[in-house]
């Protein structure tokens, strides 16, 4: 079977499963994000630039300074879950980036939702640009390790085997529907398979190194 059919047949049967539920897009900082997408509504549209698209993990990056870029884009939102991606996705379609880069899922393995909704809705927001936005580059970033090891770690994230689950079947299927997957994981664990202690404050977040190690990846992959 072409390899495109299977893939909308598998959206298609865990489509009906992930519409008889309803998961929260604003679960823990509703101000917060409501501020940022107002933010992002009141920006003017610039198009061809560098995107950077997902969760806290993402928002907390100064990628500006990171990759002495003024024109990059920083569109993530603390908190955010493969549902919210999935509903900004017109503005970002709209910005017709040169390049995206997205990070997204781990929130919803803190709440429960099951891997192959997470795999489904990542999958489905990488279709969705390519559909929209043929010429841009979309990479998709695996999830990143954690560390449940680290002091004050928020124990709903200790979800090593659904990360790494996610990661393979992302590293499968990314590329069939026009994107490029990058191992980010593997270049963020320790000996132990965590999330490298000094890369990271609570086991799930990034300190300044990791935001660094992260762009020294990608620049050594040749994506930046």
């Amino acid at each position: 079977m072409n390899r495109w059919l299977t893939l909308l047949l598998w959206f298609s049967a865990w489509s009906g499963y992930a519409q008889q539920r309803t998961w929260d897009t604003i679960p823990n900082q509703p101000e917060h994000y409501q501020k940022r997408v107002a933010e992002f509504k009141s920006q003017p549209v610039v198009k061809g630039k560098t995107v950077f698209l997902g969760n806290s993990i993402t928002e907390s990056g100064n990628w500006k300074k990171l990759l002495g870029d003024s024109s990059v884009i920083n569109r993530g939102i603390s908190g955010d879950i493969t549902f919210g991606v999935q509903q900004r996705l017109p503005d970002i379609i709209a910005l017709k980036p040169a390049k995206l880069f997205l990070m997204i899922g781990i929130n919803d393995l803190s709440k429960g939702i099951p891997d192959e909704i997470v795999l489904q809705n990542i999958l489905s927001i990488v279709y969705a640009v390519h559909k929209g936005s043929p010429q841009t580059k979309i990479y998709v970033q695996s999830l990143l390790p954690v560390n449940p090891t680290v002091e004050q770690f928020p124990q709903r994230f200790n979800k090593a085997d659904h990360i790494l689950t996610i990661n393979a079947q992302l590293a499968r299927h990314v590329t069939a529907l026009g994107g490029t997957y990058i191992d980010l994981h593997s270049k963020f664990t320790d000996d132990q398979g965590n999330l490298k202690a000094a890369y990271t404050y609570d086991g799930l977040h990034l300190t300044a190194a990791g935001y660094k190690h992260w762009v020294a990846v990608l620049r050594s992959l040749k994506y930046l």
